[in-house]
């Protein structure tokens, strides 16, 4: 018998809660294939680093601006849903934080090729406009090609060099792509005790992911429990086997905290 706190910053609640995610999301995405037939894309979206104080407000934000862009007409044309899952990263140079999206994004096989395509410069502009900027993000997007589509390494490279060109108009010297670990040694110090304090304040009762569209419609076909407040003991059959097989195309993530691992 075990017990779960479910507290947002808890690594016990955060591992069983992304085998749960792991599970649902290849179903989900199996099921997808199944039906649907799409191409898969990767979006990931960005906004610059805030301070402790700022971070709540940000991620509300986020959450609103993200809403707005699926709802624009161009995306809710392009796109058939969506499995989007909130990660926060540290930069403990700078003491601020790093909120951003991993999206998942079903296609119809057309899209490529069609009018629909939205090309990063475009995603970049909307995003912009969504979270009504007064800077120009970093956005990255790639198509998913199968089991060896997705470079985790190749993205954070991309990501952070991007960042870095951009770091006088961002005001960011350094994307912590590296570090999975917002906590610092195993001290208690000052700087982890606010670490804790604005993690816990900007997630508490916070949903950190979300579906759409036919992935959301899926999630209810199969019946299947939240992944986010749901039993994180009696989790679905084969939950543990499954979730560290190698996904065909799925992204694994350490929702909130984690940098995200693709398997």
């Amino acid at each position: 018998q075990a017990y779960f706190c479910k507290v947002r910053l808890c690594p016990m609640c955060a591992w069983r809660r992304s085998l749960k995610i792991a599970c649902h999301n290849k179903l989900i995405v199996e099921e997808a294939n199944r039906q649907y037939k799409p191409a898969w894309i990767f979006l990931t979206l960005t906004v610059k680093n805030v301070e402790g104080d700022d971070l709540k407000q940000t991620i509300s934000d986020m959450m609103k601006g993200f809403n707005r862009l699926m709802k624009y007409k161009k995306v809710d044309s392009s796109v058939l849903g969506y499995f989007r899952a909130l990660e926060i990263t540290k930069n403990h140079e700078q003491n601020t934080y790093h909120p951003h999206f991993h999206v998942l994004i079903p296609v119809k096989r057309s899209y490529f090729t069609g009018k629909s395509y939205i090309k990063q410069a475009e995603w970049t502009s909307l995003w912009k406009r969504a979270m009504k900027l007064d800077y120009t993000p970093i956005v990255h997007v790639q198509r998913v090609k199968g089991k060896k589509g997705i470079d985790a390494e190749a993205i954070e490279k991309e990501v952070r060099e991007a960042m870095e060109e951009q770091k006088a108009i961002l005001e960011i010297s350094k994307y912590p792509v590296k570090d999975t670990d917002v906590i610092r040694g195993n001290e208690v110090t000052e700087e982890n005790l606010d670490t804790v304090y604005y993690l816990d304040d900007a997630l508490n009762a916070r949903r950190l992911i979300g579906y759409g569209g036919i992935l959301k419609e899926i999630h209810k076909e199969l019946n299947l429990t939240d992944a986010e407040d749901g039993d994180l003991i009696r989790i679905e059959e084969d939950d543990d086997e499954v979730a560290n097989e190698t996904f065909e195309v799925m992204a694994h993530w350490h929702v909130g905290i984690k940098n995200y691992i693709i398997n």
